[in-house]
């Protein structure tokens, strides 16, 4: 049979909305659970503001200690340092705004004009609210980022340097993250003990405040006795008994009424002058606090040690923290003190005046009723206290019981709070593990990175990861509060059941027949009562640990969204460096200053020229067959490794032991159940999986290792081919190459060679000059590439055969396919030979000025 309090039904309970814990002391015929639990998410809420606060705090003083760092020459009070730190203080505090408005607007929803609101509003306000604590911390990491081209526009920094700044700000910032960590869980911690301290105290004042409650039901009980007893002897009719029955009952229990009446309002204007002397301290030790800040800033060196100034920093406000909290708690206490006090101040009122009614009818009212003698009377009156005495303390007793249970509940429910803690720790650390596995396999897969920037990336990640699981801790400590308030109606039920067993355990210590059966009865419905308690507590935890769940997923969404840009920037980086890896000015120059020399020499000849360009193309040749013979033969030896390894992984697989005795086990039966070998065989599918795709990323990896080697190998010889190719035609134009200096020197040039001096052709001939067809119009506008191999291709580095018609001598040659002649124009020079010009080389040597002429002599 289901239980009455169904999921509809508990998140559509209504309760009291308080804002402070003595309104818990005040009110009457509060559920104190959802009371106490409902300040629990409150006080969460403040540390995870106060902790955001502290973030921001300590960013900045990070951000400016990384300025005076970076930026010696700047003074702390430099114009320049003042705008970016006043831009960020701005940005944060807009931020701060933003966040509070929505918080506020977030608190009003559902609410109405009532003063109670339901478990299911409240449910959903938590959820809105780590949503917008989410979206929070997005802002704040975009808001990082904004900081590199911030330095780069306002202090003309190097990109270089602007990422070694955000990597020192970053790896300052994880050590603030830790530190916030570590206060948090301290925080947490605070707050379920305050929270168990609450529920005790408000208990407390509940069970001073329903004793008056007992005493009035035992002294009429009492009473109600010792009239029975004249009745039975004759000397009271039962009219009369009835009548003052009645009157006692009215007496009593406007009394009692009184009592709760006057507790209430008293208790209303002691919580009212709780609240206002707590609200006049906080302002003060607020305004105290925030002249310690300033006075340790001012006194404290950013730069002199960044570590031991944030953890300097850090104590301070964690110190300030603990004393608001000790501040509050003590108010808890005073207030509750103050109740207690005024509980028992107005009990012995009452206690007076309930002596009062039994002495008026004991003395007054039986002897005129019955003509009874006064001693007789009086004799009654003791009969009927010690009768009331004794009932008393069985009621005293049973409450004292009943205390004990509600303790034994306390510290039940605190073990539960501190298991889900213990469990939120283990999901955070499977969650760091998942992520951080993610980054790893992400980057290796990025070979080309360099370890500056990998080691930039994963400080990020580490970062945004250890602010994401802060998030999620203190959301998994929310989660845990709101299980609690949807179990407070079945735990209620249980407890109450527990006190009636204590209760009817305490009735007599012999039972007849029927009452054993009702005690074994209550026993049996205790059990089922437990187990459906258990049933319900596991279902409500898996619903709400889902929502955490998704909710870790849309962090985990973010974190790769910003992620994925910070790699792809890096990749981006890393792509526009080896773009322009040897693209230096200087070997332009030398290029461009090589070409116009060999065009201007008398001492190059077609013969040297078509000399060197074919043993340039059989080199190149050769090269090119020897990479790809190394990369079909390396690929085979992979494949063959691939096999190899696949194989001996298999056999391992199947000649495994745990395996042959799960499948014993499994045949067998007898001691391993279904759902046990389903599970042991998911574990093994996965972890056969895992081993797989590890196996194929490692053997990618190598792959990738492997013809990045070739490649690098190839382009060096091709490197080295073309510096033989430029070192002959050096040589063979008599242009000196850097003296003492390699080719890829990046100092510079030497000095251009002297020009052969010749006529420049009349502007009519210069006319005719052949221009660039249009298929080459974007080589002619283009910066000359590299002398390397793209693709696995040769770049041709050819100097075109030229076609000189000497005279008689009318041999012509052929072209290479790589190289054509473009736009020839016939000129005639002052020693009558005639020469083709006008070509266009098609390799590193174009001249970026147009098309480069070579002259033939």
């Amino acid at each position: 049979m289901r239980s009455t309090y169904s999921d509809d039904r508990i998140l559509q309970c209504a309760f009291l909305r308080v804002g402070s814990f003595p309104e818990i002391l005040a009110c009457e015929s509060v559920d104190i659970d959802l009371c106490v639990c409902s300040l629990h998410l409150k006080d969460l809420l403040q540390v995870d503001t106060a902790l955001r606060q502290e973030k921001h705090l300590m960013f900045i003083q990070i951000l400016k200690a990384c300025l005076l760092d970076f930026f010696p020459k700047k003074k702390p009070d430099d114009e320049l340092c003042q705008k970016v730190l006043s831009k960020q203080e701005h940005d944060l505090e807009e931020l701060e705004k933003g966040l509070q408005a929505r918080l506020a607007n977030t608190e009003m929803l559902g609410t109405g004009d009532s003063g109670y609101v339901s478990l299911a509003d409240v449910e959903r306000k938590e959820r809105e609210l780590s949503e917008q604590l989410i979206d929070n911390m997005g802002a704040f990491w975009k808001q990082m980022e904004s900081i590199q081209p911030t330095l780069m526009d306002q202090f003309k920094c190097s990109s270089s340097k602007a990422r070694q700044f955000m990597m020192t700000l970053t790896g300052r910032m994880i050590v603030a993250e830790g530190l916030l960590h570590d206060s948090q869980d301290l925080h947490v911690l605070d707050t379920l003990e305050r929270t168990m301290g609450r529920s005790h105290l408000a208990r407390m004042v509940e069970f001073l405040r329903t004793q008056i409650q007992e005493e009035t039901k035992c002294r009429l009980a009492a009473i109600s006795r010792g009239l029975e007893l004249l009745t039975v002897q004759g000397q009271l009719s039962g009219r009369q008994k009835e009548e003052l029955l009645t009157q006692q009952h009215k007496a009593f229990w406007e009394e009692a009424e009184r009592f709760g009446r006057e507790f209430t309002q008293r208790g209303k204007d002691l919580v009212q002058a709780s609240q206002a002397r707590q609200a006049e301290a906080a302002a003060e030790l607020t305004q105290t606090q925030e002249e310690e800040r300033r006075s340790f800033l001012a006194d404290s060196q950013l730069t002199s040690d960044p570590g031991e100034f944030l953890k300097a920093f850090h104590e301070v406000l964690e110190r300030q923290r603990l004393t608001r909290s000790d501040q509050e708690g003590d108010e808890d206490t005073r207030i509750t003190e103050a109740m207690a006090a005024l509980c028992q101040e107005l009990y012995c009122s009452t206690m007076g005046t309930f002596q009062k009614f039994v002495d008026s009818l004991f003395l007054k009212t039986l002897p005129e009723v019955t003509s009874l003698p006064v001693a007789e009377c009086e004799t009654l009156r003791q009969q009927v206290q010690e009768q009331a005495a004794r009932q008393l303390g069985q009621a005293d007793r049973f409450r004292r019981r009943q205390w004990g249970l509600l303790c034994d509940l306390l510290e039940q429910d605190k073990r539960v709070w501190l298991e889900e803690g213990t469990l939120s720790t283990v999901l955070q650390r499977q969650l760091r593990d998942h992520h951080e596995s993610t980054i790893h396999g992400v980057l290796s897969r990025f070979s080309g990175l360099s370890e500056e920037s990998s080691r930039g990336i994963l400080q990020g990640h580490e970062l945004l990861l250890c602010s994401a699981l802060r998030r999620l801790a203190l959301r998994g400590t929310t989660i845990t509060a709101l299980a609690q308030m949807r179990l407070s109606g079945k735990k209620r039920l249980l407890q109450e059941l527990h006190e009636q067993l204590a209760l009817e355990q305490g009735v007599s210590p012999c039972l007849e027949e029927h009452q054993w059966q009702l005690l074994r009865a209550l026993e049996a419905r205790i059990q089922e009562e437990a187990a459906r308690l258990e049933d319900e507590a596991q279902q409500t935890g898996l619903r709400l640990q889902q929502q955490l769940l998704a909710e870790a997923q849309e962090a985990g969404r973010l974190l790769q969204l910003h992620m994925e840009r910070v790699i792809g920037q890096a990749l981006l980086v890393h792509a526009r460096n080896v773009a322009s890896k040897g693209r230096t000015r200087e070997k332009e120059d030398f290029k461009r200053t090589l070409v116009e020399t060999v065009v201007e020499s008398v001492y190059v000849t077609s013969t040297s020229v078509n000399r060197l360009v074919q043993a340039h193309y059989q080199a190149v040749g050769k090269l090119l067959q020897a990479h790809e013979e190394q990369l079909l033969q390396r690929l085979k030896t992979l494949q063959g490794e691939r096999i190899n390894a696949y194989k001996l992984w298999k056999k391992q697989e199947f000649s495994d032991p745990s395996l042959e005795s799960q499948t014993a086990d499994g045949t067998h039966g007898a001691s391993q159940g279904v759902q046990q070998r389903m599970l042991s065989q998911q574990k093994r599918l996965l972890d056969q999986f895992t081993k797989h795709q590890q196996g194929r990323l490692n053997s990618q990896r190598q792959k990738a290792q492997e013809l990045d080697q070739l490649q690098a190998q190839l382009e060096t010889q091709l490197q080295e081919a073309e510096q033989t190719l430029i070192s002959e035609l050096s040589t063979l134009a008599r242009v000196p190459l850097p003296e003492n200096k390699p080719f890829s020197n990046k100092r510079g040039l030497p000095e251009k060679p002297v020009r052969t001096k010749r006529k420049k052709p009349p502007p009519r001939e210069r006319e005719d000059l052949g221009t660039p067809n249009d298929d080459h119009l974007a080589l002619a506008d283009h910066t000359t590439g590299p002398l390397r191999c793209e693709g696995f291709q040769p770049t041709a580095f050819l100097l075109p055969p030229v076609k000189c018609l000497e005279s008689g001598n009318d041999s012509s040659q052929e072209y290479p396919k790589s190289v054509e002649p473009v736009g020839m124009a016939k000129i005639r020079n002052t020693s009558g030979r005639s020469c083709w010009r006008g070509y266009e080389a098609r390799g590193p040597l174009s001249s970026t000025a147009g098309v480069p002429v070579f002259k033939s002599h």
